[in-house]
C-alpha cells in the first residue's frame, strides 16, 4: 500500500487519539463516547494496530510545523492496551520524531493505574489527566463501573500511585446536574487532593428528537450549522442547567480570585484572560472558528472533531489518506468556518461575544429571543460569568501588562 504524502506544515492542529476507540471498562450514565461502538458493528479487535498506528505517529509528526509536538491519547479508557503497547508509542516517536520534541498526555479514569503504569509514565514524562467528578458522593452520582458500582475508591487508588512515582497530572471534572449545585465543594476537592490544573467541562447531552434517530445512538447528533434547524429534543437528566452551570463557575472564580490566583491554575479562567486581554481564545469552543482540533478513531478513520464523531463527519482514514491533507482540506475547514458564520444576530450583538464567540456549536440547538435558530444551550451561563469576572478580568490584563504579577488581585479591591 501506498503510504500518504503529508502536505507541508502551513500550521498546526490537534489530535484526540481514541487508540481503543469507546472501550472502557466504566459505565458512566452520562458518557457520549461508549455509543459509538455501534458505529463499528463488525469490530472485534478494538485496538489500534501496528500499521495504524505508526502511519498516525509517523503522519502526525511530519504535519505539525513546530519544534514539539503534542500527543493526545483518550478513549475510552486508554490504559486498557496495557503498558506494552504505550512502549511501542514511545519507540514510534522516537524512531520519525525527526529531533522534534514529543510531549505526551494520557486521559484517564485512573482505575488501572498501578506501579508499572506509573513508573512507566513517570520514565516517559506523560501528563497525566485524571477524570474526576468531586468528592465522593458527586463523583459516585454518575461515574461507576459495569456493575453499576461506584469508582471513587479505585480513582483515588489510581492517583495515590501517580503521587508516588511523581507523574505530573491535572484533573477533568465533568460538570453535570449534580456537581454543579456544590462549586466550592468540587473546587475545594480538587486542590485537596493536589490538582494544580482543572478542567470544567460542561455535560450537555440531548435525547434523540424521534425514534428514527441512528441504531445503537443513545444521544442526539450536533446540530449542522449548514442545515435548517429540526425538532429540537430535551436535555438528558443528567446534563447541567444552564443557569446552574453559571452559578458554578462563579462561585469557583469567586474563591479562585481572592485565594489561589497563581497557585492553582483553572483552564476556562486562563483562556477568559487571554480573551480579555485581546490574545485570542487558546480554546476552540471559545476560539472564533474551530476544525484544528481532529479526533482520529482505533481504525484510523479521522472525523472533524470529538464530538462530531458520526459518519457525516469522516475526513478519511489515515492509511490511505495524507492526515495534513485531511485536516487542511476544504471540507473542514468550512467545518471550522461554520462556527463562525452560522452565530445568530443576537450573538453577534452580544457584549460577552469576544468571549464566548458562541461557544461550541455543538450546543447550539436553542433559538434566540428573535426565533433565530443557533442560540447555544449555556448562553444564559456565559453570560452571567463573564459579567460577574469582567472586573477582575480587566485588572489582571493591566497588572500583566505593565509587568507585575497577576497574583497581586488577591490583594486589591476591584470594583
Amino acid at each position: 500500500m501506498k503510504r500518504p504524502i503529508p502536505l507541508p506544515a502551513t500550521h498546526g492542529f490537534h489530535g484526540l487519539t481514541k487508540p481503543i476507540g469507546p472501550i472502557c471498562n466504566l459505565d458512566c450514565t452520562y458518557c457520549f463516547y461508549l455509543e459509538k461502538q455501534s458505529l463499528y458493528p463488525e469490530e472485534k479487535s478494538w485496538r489500534m494496530n501496528d500499521a495504524v498506528l505508526e502511519s498516525y505517529i509517523r503522519q502526525y509528526i511530519h504535519s505539525q510545523p513546530g519544534p514539539e509536538i503534542h500527543f493526545a491519547w483518550q478513549g475510552g479508557e486508554p490504559t486498557l492496551l496495557g503498558v506494552e503497547f504505550f512502549q511501542k508509542v514511545v519507540a514510534l516517536q522516537q524512531k520519525h520524531g525527526g529531533g522534534k520534541q514529543i510531549h505526551n498526555a494520557l486521559q484517564t479514569n485512573g482505575t488501572l493505574l498501578d506501579d508499572r503504569w506509573c513508573e512507566f509514565l513517570a520514565a516517559h514524562h506523560f501528563l497525566v489527566g485524571l477524570s474526576i467528578d468531586g468528592p465522593r458522593e458527586l463523583h459516585d452520582r454518575y461515574r461507576v463501573d459495569k456493575g453499576q458500582k461506584p469508582t471513587f475508591d479505585a480513582v483515588m487508588r489510581g492517583l495515590a500511585f501517580l503521587k508516588k512515582h511523581g507523574v505530573e497530572f491535572n484533573t477533568l471534572t465533568v460538570v453535570n446536574r449534580a456537581n454543579s449545585r456544590e462549586p466550592l465543594a468540587v473546587y475545594r476537592f480538587l486542590k485537596e487532593i493536589g490538582s494544580g490544573f482543572l478542567q470544567f467541562i460542561p455535560l450537555v447531552e440531548r435525547l434523540p428528537a424521534s425514534l428514527t434517530a441512528a441504531p445503537g445512538l443513545t444521544f442526539a447528533e450536533p446540530p449542522d450549522p449548514a442545515q435548517p434547524p429540526g425538532h429540537t429534543s430535551s436535555v438528558t437528566p443528567e446534563s447541567v442547567e444552564a443557569v446552574q452551570y453559571g452559578a458554578f463557575l462563579c462561585g469557583v472564580f469567586d474563591e479562585w480570585v481572592r485565594q489561589d490566583v497563581g497557585k492553582v491554575f483553572v483552564q476556562l479562567f486562563d483562556v477568559a484572560l487571554g480573551n480579555w486581554m485581546g490574545l485570542g481564545s487558546s480554546l476552540c469552543v471559545f476560539a472564533e472558528q474551530c476544525g484544528s482540533a481532529v479526533a482520529i478513531e482505533h481504525n484510523g478513520d479521522v472525523y472533524s472533531c470529538d464530538h462530531y464523531v458520526y459518519p457525516k463527519y469522516r475526513l478519511g482514514n489515515v492509511l490511505n489518506q495524507g492526515l495534513g491533507e485531511m485536516v487542511r482540506s476544504p471540507r473542514q475547514i468550512q467545518f471550522g468556518r461554520d462556527k463562525q458564520a452560522s452565530l445568530p444576530k443576537y450573538c453577534l450583538a452580544c457584549e460577552v461575544r469576544f468571549a464566548c464567540n458562541g461557544e461550541c456549536p455543538k450546543h447550539r440547538f436553542l433559538t434566540t429571543p428573535d426565533g433565530e435558530s443557533g442560540l447555544n444551550y449555556l448562553c444564559p451561563a456565559y453570560k452571567q460569568f463573564f459579567h460577574h469576572i469582567d472586573p477582575y478580568m480587566h485588572t489582571m490584563g493591566q497588572l500583566l501588562n505593565a509587568g507585575r504579577a497577576a497574583a497581586e488581585i488577591m490583594t486589591m479591591e476591584v470594583v
